[in-house]
């Protein structure tokens, strides 16, 4: 008997609008939206598309009424711990709303529509949700625990933690660095951001041993692999349709190290990692703005949230130093 899978559960997959795959296209093309950001919209204007299917609606031509309807539905599903099987977050609710009323400019902008239904419509307010994060020690134990085995796979999970925690990558570019990303004397990466937003991030010297350490025990392996030679990934597999180490896997990987490692189930994911790195550069005084342009973020507000969990030494710190908070005070 085969196993089913865990994970999402498979979406009925509706007969779509062609006025949402030509917005679908669009993202991609003229906002360079990664795979991951169209399927996320592609996700959230099919279920829009069931729910006004099953009311003989077309989604180019819902009302107001009918988009209340709808969220109306939806929110008598929310669960505002987020859980429980079967229910969805606030969250998720207010991303619902927001795909849609990107679509409905689309459509406005293409001259499909002259209005947009959603423009009365109350973004459901959600509760800031503080990033959850490791200590340093915790990371440092997560690395020693990595290494303890020192076979290959040993060494490339080390570089994968080295590579997340120095550099503050987001999981899809972690696991889908191409050789070609790595700098001079392996001191930098080159990372191809969302939005095609290209960063430099510089490398620690534990992050080039590590990144060294493996690359050694890659060149053996596709020495060893036919199947993997001219692999121009640096975290190669030949099980993956991308080529690539996926992020499903990695994130079991990091499952295994937490429980290996004794840290509290739950505490360790590659975006928890993520926000660890900024988390330890600003508490030991980096500027909010060169974290920013490292994490990658398009607006600083978006790298501000980590300033909620800082010390309060290192709060008073930045809003002395950073230039926006001198702005602020000589505004006032």
């Amino acid at each position: 008997m085969t196993k089913k899978k865990a994970g999402r559960p498979a979406m009925p997959k509706p007969d779509l609008s062609p006025f949402i795959e030509s917005f679908l296209d669009m993202i991609t093309t003229e906002r360079g939206a990664a795979l991951n950001t169209r399927q996320a919209y592609w996700r959230d204007l099919a279920d829009v598309s069931l729910f006004f299917k099953n009311n003989n609606i077309k989604i180019e031509n819902a009302s107001t009424d009918n988009i209340q309807a709808y969220m109306k539905e939806l929110g008598s599903r929310i669960n505002v711990k987020g859980d429980h099987r079967g229910k969805i977050a606030v969250r998720t609710l207010a991303r619902r709303l927001s795909a849609m009323r990107q679509f409905y400019q689309y459509l406005i902008s293409e001259g499909k529509r002259a209005d947009d239904p959603t423009t009365n419509i109350e973004t459901p307010k959600q509760e800031r949700v503080l990033p959850k994060t490791l200590t340093e020690e915790e990371v440092n134990h997560l690395i020693s625990t990595a290494a303890e085995k020192g076979n290959a796979s040993s060494k490339r999970l080390v570089c994968l933690l080295e590579l997340i925690y120095a550099a503050g990558l987001r999981v899809s570019e972690l696991v889908g660095l191409p050789m070609s990303a790595i700098g001079e004397n392996k001191e930098f990466l080159m990372i191809d951001g969302k939005s095609g937003r290209e960063r430099m991030v510089p490398l620690s010297k534990p992050a080039q041993d590590a990144l060294n350490a493996y690359l050694e025990a890659r060149s053996e392996r596709l020495e060893r692999d036919d199947t993997l030679k001219g692999n121009k990934w640096i975290f190669p597999s030949k099980t993956s349709d991308s080529g690539h180490l996926t992020r499903q896997r990695f994130a079991q990987l990091l499952r295994d190290l937490a429980k290996d490692a004794g840290v509290e189930k739950g505490k360790v994911s590659p975006h928890i990692l993520r926000h660890a790195f900024a988390t330890h550069l600003l508490n030991n005084g980096a500027d909010l703005r060169s974290v920013q342009k490292m994490l990658g973020h398009a607006d600083i507000a978006t790298t501000q949230i980590y300033t909620h969990i800082l010390n309060d030494g290192v709060k008073a710190s930045i809003e002395a130093k950073h230039p926006l908070s001198k702005k602020a005070a000589s505004d006032k």
